[in-house]
């Protein structure tokens, strides 16, 4: 139980912030628009991370430099795109909730923007691969099952609540003034995580080739 606890734990710090990943959850939350299957694969790539992590498979990837240098420029490509589409979501017409309701995004371009966002951000192997997979790595089997176990249940309470608990500000976001506070504060969050990304494919290249 102990491990199981420090598995959540360890988790819940890692998990509690507004990232890429958390901030579009939020948002199609808000929305109330394919927050199941949103939340879902958010949930999925967490098993699939930290099971490599925490079973000591991690180092796959961190031997491959090359890999994770793609992984970045990919990402920071991705967000510098999500996030100049809600900056400039903020100068749109002042149909707010109401207009973004009648334009629901479709399932499968939300469980693309999900899919990129988990999977195109190094960050995110560093704290599921690296980070998990250290801490819970030397335990012995029966002690990495449980260190999973109270990781991923920690990763589904948060999804499943953050996506389906933002729904109750709905309300709230039935002005355009809010929804362009939203935006902004999207693509703030989008932007200063590609340019991380960028500073971070930079130093991966100096290593690479010896710059």
């Amino acid at each position: 139980m102990d491990v199981f606890i420090q598995g959540f734990i360890v988790c819940f710090g890692l998990i509690v912030s507004i990232g890429a990943q958390n901030a579009f959850l939020l948002k199609q939350g808000i929305l109330k628009q394919n927050v199941f299957w949103v939340a879902l694969l958010c949930f999925l790539g967490d098993v699939f991370l930290m099971t490599l992590g925490v079973l000591g498979l991690g180092s796959i990837v961190a031997n491959l430099p090359m890999l994770s240098l793609a992984i970045a420029l990919l990402g920071a490509c991705f967000l510098f795109t999500y996030g100049s589409r809600s900056f400039i979501s903020i100068f749109k017409s002042v149909e707010a909730l109401k207009a973004s309701n009648e334009n629901a995004m479709s399932l499968k371009r939300a469980l693309m923007i999900t899919f990129a966002i988990t999977f195109l951000n190094p960050h995110v192997y560093i704290d599921t691969v690296v980070i998990l997979g250290g801490i819970g790595g030397h335990l012995d089997f029966d002690g990495k099952m449980a260190f999973l176990a109270g990781a991923l249940s920690c990763s589904f309470l948060w999804f499943f609540g953050v996506g389906y608990g933002a729904g109750f500000l709905s309300p709230y976001f039935e002005k355009r003034r809010t929804w362009q506070i939203l935006d902004f504060l999207t693509s703030v969050i989008m932007y200063a995580i590609a340019i991380s990304l960028t500073a971070y494919a930079f130093q991966l290249a100096k290593q690479i080739f010896a710059w």
